[in-house]
């Protein structure tokens, strides 16, 4: 019963990740915020990921209201991830803030690789190579990503391995709060959280191992007529494939499906969901922001954001937990429309 149960969990999910004809997805997403719960003698300030169209999704109908005093979109200066700013000045009784907007998406398939790998530079792609804050890429995390990665000539033989590493030494761990801070030689020690640890792995051991890497940040498409998507922020990742270019993984995603489907390692159906993010990606998910250790546009007052896959504020210059709705209140919401 354990593995028809399991079997079932994955055929829906994989149809739904792959349908019309592959795969689209397409809602609009509705975010709330309301501020004015915090003392009227001090200033707020709001940055929230913005999202923009790219080779994978259409993004139209932005629309922005509100009782701010003044907004803009802005881009940070390493990473260009956009914001949407929103501030209101000291004694203002009411702040609240709505952003709007229609996503289309497509499902990701990308494992046509050459044969042949092209002739690249590094220094091309410095900055997907670099260390962060909380994913060194030197000591341990150098050492497993050699040790992964031994007699693996190639980008693609090194990031799968890295990749087969990943989903098969990562767990699930329900406890994290949110999607996990990324901390790297922690996570080496307990391998368990949710998508921002398991991709930090990943990232981290990639550029390691000379594989340019990056995790990306964004929130997921619901899958009903209209749905709280509040907490539904994903990391996931890519790595650069010279003469091919960005390849999509999702390990994470493996590890949360069989979590869900009380999946061992050695299953069928565990086998299957690693090929399927093995270089794809389903529809149900939108990009908003790419970068570790932002600094936002403009400044934030507080430290650099170690990532900013969730919307940030500041009340007098200090930053509010937004993992905490009872002093950050924002409301998230998808709405299925149709495609066209």
């Amino acid at each position: 019963m354990r593995k028809l149960s399991a079997l079932l969990l994955f055929a829906a999910f994989f149809l739904s990740a792959t349908q019309v004809t592959a795969g689209s997805a397409s809602g609009i997403i509705t975010m709330d915020f309301d501020l004015s719960q915090h003392g009227t003698d001090k200033d707020v300030r709001l940055w929230i990921p913005y999202p923009v169209s790219s080779a994978y999704q259409d993004i139209s109908n932005i629309r922005v209201s509100g009782d701010f005093a003044g907004s803009a979109v802005y881009t940070d200066a390493k990473y260009q991830t956009p914001m949407l700013y929103a501030w209101w000045p000291a004694g203002e009784k009411s702040r609240k803030l709505n952003l709007s907007f229609k996503a289309v998406r497509q499902e990701v398939i990308r494992r046509d690789f050459p044969q042949k790998e092209a002739a690249w530079d590094p220094a091309d792609y410095r900055m997907w190579l670099e260390p962060t804050s909380l994913g060194p890429v030197d000591g341990p995390v150098k050492k497993l990503a050699d040790s992964i990665t031994n007699g693996k000539t190639s980008v693609l033989a090194r990031a799968r391995a890295i990749y087969d590493w990943t989903c098969e030494n990562t767990y699930r761990d329900p406890a994290t709060i949110g999607c996990g801070k990324g901390d790297v030689c922690k996570l080496l020690k307990n391998p368990g959280g949710k998508c921002t640890d398991i991709h930090s792995v990943f990232v981290a051991l990639c550029r390691a191992a000379g594989v340019p890497a990056r995790e990306i940040f964004g929130v997921r498409l619901g899958k009903k007529e209209v749905q709280d998507i509040s907490s539904w922020q994903h990391c996931w990742a890519e790595f650069y494939l010279p003469g091919y270019g960005w390849v999509p993984v999702d390990p994470a995603d493996v590890r949360k499906m069989m979590l869900k489907g009380n999946l061992k390692p050695d299953d069928p159906e565990t086998k299957k969901l690693r090929e399927y993010f093995w270089g794809g990606w389903d529809a149900y998910r939108v990009k908003l922001a790419l970068g570790r250790d932002l600094i936002l546009n403009p400044a934030q007052q507080g430290g650099p954001l170690n990532t900013f896959g969730y919307p940030y504020a500041e009340v007098g210059g200090e930053p509010l937990n937004f993992y905490d709705p009872a002093s950050f209140s924002y409301i998230m919401t998808s709405k299925q429309v149709p495609l066209r």
